[in-house]
């Protein structure tokens, strides 16, 4: 009978975090951002990586598969079956070690990342041709950033598009002030288009913020210790209580 305020409290508070946190924050965040990152970064993605990249995949899966077992550990919390908690613990463990490596990985990595770009940008604007997959997120790009070119809109000056087009019409700072005749010509352009290279933009982007993301990638791991250090007292007491029943 002792034991019993202390299984309703370890109860109140695993089931509290599977629910809130774990299933609410964690898992309805990530499939979020997983959707998101389809829907909207689809041509973006393609700018970063050398292939095509099952990232969102990656990230629809986890957040569906974290939702599966935060309601799995309310039903095992309600149940208060010791061999579900252990499962459910275990799972953060490996969900915990995941996030871990993945978020020291990017940190590590960054520069590498920053070279992909640049690789894949550059190629990209070389063989821009206004109208495939790459050439559109280019556009998107240069239109949203408001920059022009890898390092600046001389960028253009060696792509296969320039001779024929000139630079593209993403550059313009003014779009009612600039023609395809002012972007042909060598002398008039530098003055209709953007001067700030996309590369510096995104990569200065991911320096200020890698450290941020970084911290919040490592705060929701640490923070499933909390569930982990539960989840196995709660097994760990409810065992024990059955012994001393029989």
């Amino acid at each position: 009978m002792e034991t019993k305020p202390v299984i309703t409290c370890l109860k109140t508070l695993l089931i509290v975090y599977s629910f809130v946190f774990w299933l609410q924050i964690t898992g309805a965040i990530l499939l979020a951002v997983g959707v998101w990152g389809k829907l909207m970064l689809g041509p973006y993605i393609s700018l970063i990586a050398d292939n095509s990249t099952n990232a969102p995949y990656v990230l629809i899966g986890t957040g569906t598969v974290i939702i599966v077992f935060g309601l799995f550990g309310c039903f095992a919390t309600c149940r208060g079956s010791p061999w579900m908690l252990k499962l459910y613990a275990m799972f953060l463990s490996l969900v915990f070690l995941a996030e871990l490596v993945a978020g020291i990985s990017g940190f590590v990595f960054r520069h590498e990342i920053k070279g992909t770009f640049h690789r894949t940008y550059t190629d990209a604007v070389a063989h821009y041709n206004a109208e495939d997959e790459a050439s559109r997120a280019v556009d998107n790009l240069q239109h949203r950033l408001r920059c022009c070119g890898v390092y600046n809109y001389t960028s253009w000056f060696g792509s296969v598009y320039y001779p024929s087009n000139g630079i593209p019409a993403s550059c313009c700072s003014n779009s009612s002030d600039c023609n395809q005749d002012d972007l042909r010509n060598a002398t008039v352009a530098p003055n209709k288009v953007y001067h700030q290279g996309c590369y510096e933009l995104v990569t200065s982007f991911m320096e200020t913020n890698m450290a941020i993301i970084a911290g919040v990638t490592f705060g929701i791991a640490f923070s499933q210790l909390i569930g982990m250090l539960l989840a196995c007292c709660l097994s760990r007491i409810i065992t024990a209580n059955q012994y001393e029943m029989v």
